[in-house]
């Protein structure tokens, strides 16, 4: 779109309230002296919805980037029938971020990663030399990779051996994107340990995670889809999550909403659900502490090989740091809901009879937490409620179609050091 100018925005340090300029890539107010998330502050108050031919960037207004990049696709909210009825709920809505043509959603990562991918890298500066650094135990590996391959932008990707399955695509990769993983074994805890020795080169520079307002709101467009779409900001917001980031996100747009004024002024309740062995963040929320439990690693291995939904298998999440998910769900009165592998493959199963589209092991943990907040009378039959479901479609995608996967140009051990790890990284980008 030739009158695409970029977002207008200053940063705010949630810890302390002060509001500075963006320098470029801030992932913190270097002069908070405790640890804190930043968030964007928009110029535009009020959200003014574009076209739908701008994809994910029908939200810009409200996305800290600087252009747009191509192939982009926004999150789709729809109204549930089916499950829906099965489950007694007068107004259950599905904010859909995948491949499923017949409801217009067309990600063809088939994940709410590409929310995050397209804003992230449509806030680096079109003329940034370094190479962009992103860690990930799969769906944000292969969103990252398509939206760089797609736009030519440099990416080293790190990913645990084992979850290298994630990685395919409809058709190869430019060469712009490059692969490490940590060996066998492994988990999304070592492929970030691996990322951050590669980042001791000035050669690359890290995407950021949590800290990086663009991941968040990127993640904030399902919730900006949602209430657009609805015409006013639900009672519930349920989701399954690996970080938490995504939830904090739904609570950051939840409070831009309501300044904007037009949607109404409560608060959605976040319901979050991680998958039973790995359930970190609910044992600290349960303990009522700020402060993530002791955690032994290789327990923590174990448990994260055990579940079906890889990617909520994240050891180290923005939990306690001010303005993480602690934080979120107090302000929402919130609440962290564990979800079994059997329950999630019966709400995976049921997801695809009564709505008709395969979804990923994530998002039927999500389904099935609300499938037990129902059951324990926790939602009543007439609340507005916003079903996130991150991923699906894959199946659907993959019909009939030989798929390309992207293989590692090198396999690290997990004792790898600083010294190996920048020199071999850095000869990729020669």
């Amino acid at each position: 779109m030739e009158d695409f100018k970029p977002t207008s925005y200053t940063l705010e340090c949630v810890a302390t309230g002060r509001t500075f300029d963006d320098e470029g890539w801030m992932l913190d107010d270097r002069s908070c002296k405790t640890p804190s998330l930043v968030r964007a502050r928009y110029a535009a108050r009020q959200l003014d919805l574009k076209p739908a031919e701008y994809g994910l960037y029908r939200f810009c207004d409200w996305m800290p980037v600087k252009r747009m990049l191509r192939g982009s696709s926004a999150p789709v909210t729809y109204r549930s029938k089916g499950i829906a009825a099965h489950l007694g709920l007068e107004n259950l809505w599905i904010t859909f971020s995948g491949y499923n043509p017949a409801i217009g959603a067309t990600m063809t990562t088939c994940s709410f990663k590409e929310t995050e991918a397209y804003t992230v890298c449509a806030r680096a500066a079109d003329d940034e030399q370094r190479v962009l650094v992103v860690a990930s135990a799969g769906n944000t590996a292969r969103a990252f990779a398509k939206v760089c391959s797609d736009n030519r932008i440099p990416l080293l990707l790190s990913v645990p051996y084992d979850n290298l399955a994630a990685l395919w695509f409809e058709e190869p990769l430019d060469p712009c994107v490059k692969l490490i993983a940590c060996e066998k074994g492994g988990d999304y805890f070592d492929a970030i340990h691996l990322s951050n020795l590669a980042l001791k080169s000035p050669k690359f520079y890290a995407e950021g995670g949590a800290k990086n307002v663009a991941r968040r709101d990127g993640m904030a467009t399902t919730v900006l889809s949602a209430v657009t779409t609805i015409g006013r900001i639900p009672d519930f917001y349920f989701q399954a999550v690996g970080s938490g980031t995504g939830a904090i996100a739904a609570w950051e747009a939840n409070q831009r909403l309501v300044e904007d004024g037009r949607f109404g002024s409560n608060t959605m309740r976040l319901m979050v659900s991680q998958n039973a062995p790995f359930v970190p963040m609910y044992d600290a929320w349960r303990a009522g502490s700020r402060q993530m439990l002791p955690y032994e690693d290789d327990k923590a291995r174990r448990d994260a090989e055990i579940i079906d939904a890889k990617v909520l298998s994240n050891r180290r999440p923005p939990y306690g740091i001010a303005g993480g998910l602690y934080d979120a769900l107090k302000a929402t009165d919130g609440d962290v809901v564990v979800v079994t592998n059997a329950q999630a493959r019966k709400a995976r199963k049921l997801f695809r009879e009564l709505e008709g589209v395969d979804i990923h092991p994530a998002a039927g943990v999500a389904l099935a937490s609300l499938v037990k907040a129902v059951a324990d009378g926790r939602v009543a039959k007439e609340a507005t409620v916003m079903l996130n479901i991150t991923g699906g479609g894959e199946e659907l995608l993959q019909e009939g179609k030989t798929l390309w996967h992207l293989r590692p140009d090198i396999v690290f051990p997990l004792d790898a050091s600083v010294d190996e790890v920048v020199g071999k990284t850095e000869a990729l980008f020669a």
